[in-house]
């Protein structure tokens, strides 16, 4: 029922905060504070305020206001009495009338996720929009499924309190995003930029998710010819592996793994790049082709020798790639600008990019 819970000060500041599932940003709490900023009096906030996307109930005792958020629709009295118990509940653990002069306030500084007097020679911020598709293709070279889970991590080093916007080409790409507890909320709802205090140092500014299939581009292609004969101990094996969707973008670091059937014995194998293996005990075939060269495509060639005796196998292997492709986001997926504010340096900035492969299976 209740989502998070957030605990805030006569200062304004969040100083304790509880999940009871995924973690709510504390910029959900925006809207409580502008409803605060109109409020006469404490205890003229409005007990519920709506948000797009979360209701907020709130109660105002011993100089703390108690924040739960709820993202469907509860009996608010029921949530507003639980908090009340909440309250009790302290009360009766630290022993005193005024909670709020016995719970921990302080802070090492107005943004809890960054330090003061942070101080650099070199000041830089860098951004890594890293992205990983799953698929499977059938045999045919069509989509079956596809989706992309990607994350921006930061690496920020920049002296003093800076406060940095980043925005994109095509925002509307991202889904289900979840967010460092840096980024304003309300902003990224209303204008979609990611505006944010950042921490210092290394850090996950977003993960996100994009799952409609018709904006996951399939980057590489295997075309594969793999057959057995009823009446014969021999089999065919033949794939070539080429780019497909990579904005002339280089792919490497290529791997293809195949799980063989039961009944190969061996397999006599020539690749035009790369070296292979083939373990008879496991029927694991790896491949290490490496980097694609799209006027001399990767194949891997040859025979496969069944055990006598064992009749054809019911389904062809599946084949599963590995890949990277540096300074490529495959959703499309672009940084428009960063800007910093609130310091008069001028920093290092720079964005890398790259897509790699997760389940990535092809059906032969």
């Amino acid at each position: 029922m209740i989502h998070s819970l957030f605990l805030i000060n006569a200062s304004g500041d969040i100083f304790l905060e509880k999940h009871w599932k995924s973690v709510v940003s504390r910029s959900v709490c925006d809207y409580f504070f502008e409803a605060q900023e109109r409020a006469s009096e404490a205890e003229n906030v409005p007990p519920v305020i709506p948000t797009p996307h979360h209701y907020l109930l709130s109660v105002y005792r011993h100089k703390i206001f108690f924040v739960a958020v709820i993202q469907s629709e509860v009996p608010p009295l029921f949530v507003i009495e639980f908090l009340h118990r909440v309250v009790d509940t302290f009360q009766d653990y630290f022993g005193s009338t005024n909670v709020g002069d016995q719970l921990p306030t302080g802070q090492l500084s107005v943004v809890p996720w960054r330090r003061t007097g942070v101080k650099y020679t070199n000041n830089e911020a860098y951004f890594d929009v890293i992205e990983e598709i799953d698929a499977i293709i059938d045999k045919s070279g069509s989509t079956i499924t596809a989706e992309i889970q990607g994350v921006i991590d930061a690496c920020v080093k920049l002296t003093g309190m800076p406060d940095l916007t980043l925005s994109f080409m095509n925002p509307r790409l991202l889904d289900d995003v979840s967010f460092h507890p840096c980024v304003r909320f309300k902003r990224w709802e209303s204008e979609r930029i990611l505006s944010f205090i950042p921490p210092d140092g290394n850090f996950r500014l977003l993960s996100y998710h994009v799952s409609a299939q018709n904006l996951v581009a399939i980057p590489v292609y295997i075309k594969h010819n793999i057959s057995f004969r009823d009446s014969s101990s021999l089999g065919r094996f033949e794939i070539t592996v080429g780019p497909k969707q990579t904005m002339g973008k280089t792919v490497e670091g290529v791997m293809v793994t195949s799980q063989m059937p039961k009944g190969v014995l061996n397999m006599t194998l020539t690749p035009s790049q790369g070296t292979h293996i083939f373990d008879p005990v496991t029927k694991l075939l790896s491949w290490d082709v490496g980097k694609i060269n799209p006027q001399k495509l990767p194949s891997l060639k040859g025979s496969v020798s069944l055990q006598a005796g064992t009749s054809k196998p019911d389904e062809n292997p599946t084949i599963n790639l590995q890949f990277k492709i540096q300074q490529l986001a495959i959703s499309g997926l672009k940084v428009n600008r960063l800007d910093m504010y609130g310091e008069k340096y001028k920093p290092f900035k720079g964005i890398k990019y790259m897509t790699k492969a997760g389940k990535f299976q092809v059906r032969t």
